[in-house]
């Protein structure tokens, strides 16, 4: 069967074979027997449809994926995510009021181990310990250093997972300082991870901000501290359904999402620390 996959937008994540779309067809659209229209945020919605009436007349096409709650647990690699991408299991436990991942999957499901080593699982310290040695043994025999993005929560990181990282030796962790009970397990998390050996380009983390209430001076604080704990930090702007956010939030996300300027920042604390000491 041949499937075209549509994606109303473009990620680095998505695949780009010749059978993967970001818009309408047109002339040169290859025969296909399905159209399956991959939809990950839920603002993209509005767009998802207008690209499914645009290729119902090239063949019967379905609208699913993350934005609508799909609860598919299988995961086919390349298919829906490029090449070097991989999802071992889906599911959490945690009950985080921002996030829709624990409305699907409230218990962890651990899927079949595919190879690949950009690892995308929603919370795989919450796997067992069976599972996440097989998915670390996987990733160690990969061509390429293994990069952990679907952001590590650190209260679930246990000695026998720095002791795993550690013999891993990962390109990238992104951990998850999302709601304020995240900084204590995050602050031990970050001893644990310097013990190791782990360096601040290594231990990234992923910070949440500019949710209802929450305040620019506040997040900035949030930042530094994550800076200070030895970790490389990322904003990560809340948005709601529609995707609205606030143009001077917007502002301030970007400049703590640029690698330059954070890494800059980061020289320029390291320097002050070395001089008090």
């Amino acid at each position: 069967m041949k499937l075209a996959r549509v994606f109303p937008r473009i990620t680095k994540a998505t695949p780009m074979d010749d059978l993967s779309f970001s818009g309408p067809p047109d002339l040169f659209t290859p025969e296909v027997d399905e159209v399956h229209i991959s939809v990950t945020f839920t603002w993209d919605k509005p767009k998802a449809e207008w690209l499914a009436e645009q290729w119902k007349h090239i063949a019967p096409v379905t609208v699913d994926g993350p934005a609508y709650r799909n609860l598919d647990l299988d995961f086919v690699p390349g298919r829906y995510m490029g090449n070097g991408y991989v999802i071992t299991s889906r599911g959490c436990p945690q009950r985080c009021w921002f996030c829709d991942v624990w409305k699907k999957h409230p218990e962890v499901h651990e899927l079949p181990i595919h190879d690949g080593w950009m690892l995308q699982d929603d919370n795989i310290l919450a796997c067992s310990e069976s599972h996440v040695r097989a998915v670390f043994a996987m990733l160690k025999r990969q061509p390429h250093r293994p990069q952990f993005y679907g952001g590590l929560e650190p209260s679930f990181l246990q000695d026998w997972h720095v002791d795993l990282f550690a013999w891993l030796k990962p390109k990238q962790m992104f951990f998850a300082y999302d709601t304020p009970d995240d900084l204590e397990p995050l602050i031990v998390a970050g001893a644990k991870l310097r013990e190791a050996g782990f360096s601040r380009n290594q231990m990234r983390c992923y910070v949440l901000i500019g949710w209802p209430k929450d305040a620019m001076d506040e997040a900035e604080n949030r930042l530094h501290r994550t800076l200070d704990l030895g970790f490389f930090p990322f904003a990560m702007l809340w948005k709601n359904e529609r995707g609205d956010t606030d143009p001077a939030w917007r502002t301030f996300q970007r400049g703590w999402a640029r690698p330059a300027s954070i890494s800059k920042l980061a020289k320029s604390k390291e320097e002050v620390d070395n001089g008090n000491r």
